[in-house]
């Protein structure tokens, strides 16, 4: 198994997909790399695309400000990155063989960092992560236990932006990944 610097550098320089082609950047994931929470999401957008780094955009920012009512900042106490790590065209949903060429790469920063809790950005990181059938709509914010890892998921940055609706059920989801990060990991806050 490749070290971190080993796994960046060979996700850096990675062709194994179309989306290598079209890149501007390879977003690889940011925060501490010990952290016991990881968000994930689905994939780069275009600020993400330019920048090199994950949810820097409006949504990133929304997200930002909604984890630092709950104590977590992507500089102390969690670690984010998406499925894939190059943006697809025009922000669509990665395609399946798109997360299939890139997954590889998700499962090993899994095995180096060794979080307690994941949380899925959005419906496409869900189905992933917790089972192929997720209903984001009618499951979100609930806990599914897999070998050791608790895994939940909320609505994704850019469906808040698009359906402010969505925000207080989020705000309900963020309350409990606080008292479960307390119940499961409470030196994630110090």
């Amino acid at each position: 198994m490749p070290n971190w610097e080993e796994l960046e550098r060979l996700c850096l320089g990675c062709q194994k997909c179309a989306l290598a082609d079209t890149r501007t950047n390879v977003v690889f994931g940011k925060g501490p790399r010990d952290a016991r929470v990881m968000f994930i999401g689905e994939g780069p957008g275009e600020n993400e695309d330019l920048q090199g780094e994950p949810f820097v955009g409006r949504g990133g920012q929304l997200l930002d400000e909604m984890l630092s009512l709950i104590g977590l900042s992507r500089e102390k106490n969690f670690y984010i990155t998406n499925i894939v790590k190059c943006r697809p065209p025009k922000n669509r949903d990665p395609l399946n063989t798109e997360q299939d060429a890139c997954i590889g790469y998700l499962w090993e920063q899994l095995e180096l960092i060794r979080p307690r809790i994941i949380v899925c950005l959005g419906r496409i990181a869900a189905i992933r992560l917790i089972k192929p059938e997720f209903k984001i709509t009618r499951e979100h914010g609930q806990w599914t236990e897999l070998d050791g890892v608790f895994y939940t998921a909320i609505y994704h940055p850019a469906a808040l932006l698009r359906d402010p609706t969505k925000k207080p059920d989020t705000f309900a989801d963020l309350r409990a990944i606080r008292a479960k990060i307390r119940e499961i990991c409470p030196e994630v806050y110090g």
